[in-house]
């Protein structure tokens, strides 16, 4: 109730207005989709993002100045698919007047026993149809701006499908037999549908509950028998689980993945791009010897 009412208070003092010169004030849930809003915006968007680099959405609590942020945007764009846990109550306290743009609508979703996996983005064509999904939602908001966001979202699309080529070769340089990893939680299933491999994880597609000694004890006994390579960590998640696992079994750790955010500035994955070229080297790198 109390953030609720301080958000509401914050809001009314907000003025939505803008003069033509500005550039469109938008919101994006997470550091990864604020990098693809970016991308297809350019110049004449200002991207505020609510979860920044090595932040973990799904068990991230709103703020009185996130509330701001929403009040005075003009779209807000989400991931949907039950990322955000925490973004229909913003919203709502919000009082925003924004249009909510669900990036991933058109993605067909992945369910596994959790539920429906919300990490779509690891498959670079999903990323395609958020790109999509951005353009649109730019283009209807500022029309006057239409060929740049097109020819923005043009110019990106061609990238993400040198990317998705490129995954596909570096993935399948991969001998078969080892191509099986742990990661921390299980944020990659669309990424192995796609390209090929396996992940295997103590924790479900959302960080929000930590992983069972009963799920370890299933890990450990996987990795023996399937002679498991490589455990790999997470930007976003403690490493404890998947370091006991590879201190009990003798598979190396791999590396540290990117799964739900960005890097900061200076770090390997500061776009998605970059996320997603430096995870395939650490898969690569781990699993090709």
């Amino acid at each position: 109730m109390f953030f609720a009412a301080a958000v509401a208070a914050l809001a009314v003092t907000t003025a939505p207005a803008r003069a033509e010169s500005e550039r469109l004030p938008v919101v994006a849930s997470f550091s990864i989709l604020g990098d693809l809003v970016k991308s297809v915006g350019g110049e004449r968007v200002d991207v505020a993002t609510i979860v920044g680099p090595d932040g973990d959405a799904h068990v991230y609590q709103p703020t009185p100045r996130d509330g701001r942020r929403l009040a005075s945007a003009r779209l807000v764009f989400v991931n949907g698919l039950g990322f955000e846990g925490w973004i229909d109550r913003l919203i709502a306290a919000s009082r925003t007047k924004a249009a909510i743009v669900t990036v991933s609508r058109s993605a067909t979703p992945r369910a596994d026993a959790d539920g429906t996996d919300p990490h779509a983005w690891q498959d670079v064509a999903n990323a395609k149809i958020y790109v999509g999904n951005i353009r649109d939602a730019l283009v209807e908001a500022d029309p006057s701006g239409a060929e740049a966001y097109k020819a923005n979202a043009n110019r990106y699309l061609a990238e993400l499908e040198a990317l998705d080529q490129h995954i596909l070769r570096e993935i399948g340089s991969i001998p078969t037999p080892r191509r099986r990893v742990v990661s921390t939680h299980d944020a990659f299933g669309y990424f192995a549908a796609r390209y090929g491999l396996e992940f295997i994880a103590p924790q479900g597609v959302s960080t929000e509950s930590e992983a069972s000694a009963r799920g370890i004890a299933r890990i450990i006994d996987a990795v023996r028998a399937h002679e498991v390579p490589a455990v790999f960590l997470e930007n976003i998640v403690d490493p404890r689980f998947a370091k006991r696992i590879a201190a009990e079994t003798g598979a190396r750790i791999g590396g540290t993945l990117y799964s739900d955010a960005l890097s900061d500035a200076k770090g390997p994955a500061a776009t998605y791009i970059d996320l997603m070229r430096h995870n395939v080297r650490e898969l690569t790198a781990a699993l090709a010897r």
